[in-house]
């Protein structure tokens, strides 16, 4: 691979990810076009369903992989006017059109091999060296599957991955149709139709699981927690962050992140020092392709009675959480002192399934802070996340 493609090594480079992509999808046609057509010619000439209902699926293999090297090739140009973020995405797009299309073909097959169940069409008895014939495309569909496999998890492509499956399931159902090929002669039913009924469920299941994990991609699935676990760690890390919160992640593709992010600082430190570091963390984290935007929230520290009052309504903020069995977070933390009350301010992350509605949180905030001083009134900004792992730190 280091000798046919440029920079293999190097998955992380968008070009380098669509050329791994595109050799895939051309080995993978060519490789399902052969398995085609001998199964098609053995499946004709002996009657067997199975074999051409098998054949088929190699067809739509080979046709996926067109798709395939189509949905690379545009998810690698460049952004433009009409797509500032890029056509990575389209990547998606086709897995979705790869798995319709398989579901389709698995719906054929059921209704060609149910008929020749309901008829009991009996095949003719198959001459050993066809068997031979296809029990040697398993080995070729293995291969593949490994081929799959690694490219996929070389460049972490859910396609290919997802191509490395559907070919481990052809190995299987192949392997279904030498078994009923072999069994044929011995039995007074037909193998041929429950073998292809078999196949064309594995088929549709697969499909349908296809299709649902491609939209799922599309509609806008949570990001990996590992992902997000990474990005809070390294926040943390920086001298000069006392706090993270809001932190939201959009994918346009692989190797095509954006984020925003509020991080907390002194707000007794320098202002532009503080405006340096939000710069550097941008710039570092751009370095790995990751687009983050930094919103920054000054908060005190030097201030004892608002230290004091922090760590009690952090309390309140915990023990709310407990009672309730979902977590909950509070930041952007301060107090407005004034000569009636004093203004106690701050945010909390809880998430959509969070039993108490916003009015009601905010009733038992309030009441359970009055109870340190009646003079406290509550400004409350309540933030509904759909990801719990996102709150803040």
């Amino acid at each position: 691979m280091n000798k046919i493609i440029k920079d293999y090594n190097k998955p992380e480079m968008p070009e380098v990810r669509v050329r791994i992509g595109r050799f895939a999808g051309f080995v993978g046609i060519i490789a399902n076009a052969i398995l085609f057509i001998i199964k098609l010619v053995v499946g004709i000439l002996t009657g067997g369903v199975s074999i051409i209902a098998d054949s088929l699926n190699n067809l739509s293999d080979s046709a996926s992989n067109v798709l395939t090297v189509v949905g690379y090739t545009i998810s690698g140009k460049p952004a433009d006017k009409d797509h500032p973020y890029g056509h990575a995405r389209m990547e998606y797009l086709c897995s979705l059109i790869i798995s319709m299309f398989v579901t389709f073909i698995g719906i054929e097959m059921l209704i060609s091999s149910a008929e020749k169940l309901i008829e009991n069409t009996l095949t003719e008895q198959y001459s050993t060296p066809m068997i031979i014939i296809i029990a040697s495309t398993i080995i070729v569909k293995a291969l593949i599957a490994i081929f799959y496999r690694r490219l996929g998890k070389h460049i972490n492509s859910d396609t290919l991955k997802a191509s490395a499956l559907d070919s481990i399931g052809d190995v299987i159902a192949t392997s279904a149709v030498v078994a009923g090929m072999i069994l044929q002669p011995y039995v007074s039913i037909s193998v041929d139709g429950i073998v292809g009924i078999v196949i064309a469920v594995y088929i549709i299941i697969m499909g349908i699981k296809l299709v649902v994990e491609s939209s799922s991609t599309l509609i806008g699935k949570a990001p990996d927690p590992n992902f997000i676990h990474d990005i809070l760690h390294r926040l943390k890390n920086y001298e000069g962050v006392l706090g993270i919160h809001d932190l939201v992640i959009h994918s346009y593709g692989q190797n095509r992140c954006f984020a925003t992010v509020h991080i907390e600082v002194d707000s007794d430190a320098e202002i532009m020092h503080s405006h340096d570091l939000i710069d550097n963390i941008e710039a570092d984290f751009l370095k790995d392709g990751i687009n983050l935007v930094i919103h920054m929230d000054p908060v005190s520290i030097s201030d004892p009675e608002t230290n004091e009052l922090r760590a009690k309504c952090l309390q309140i903020v915990s023990d709310l959480s407990s009672e309730y069995s979902h977590p909950v977070s509070m930041h952007d933390f301060r107090i407005v002192k004034g000569i009636t009350h004093t203004n106690v301010i701050f945010d909390i992350s809880v998430s959509n399934d969070m039993p108490l509605t916003n009015q009601l949180l905010c009733q038992e905030l309030t009441e359970r802070i009055r109870q340190i001083n009646p003079l406290y009134n509550l400004v409350l900004t309540i933030d509904r996340d759909y990801f719990s792992e996102r709150y803040g730190e």
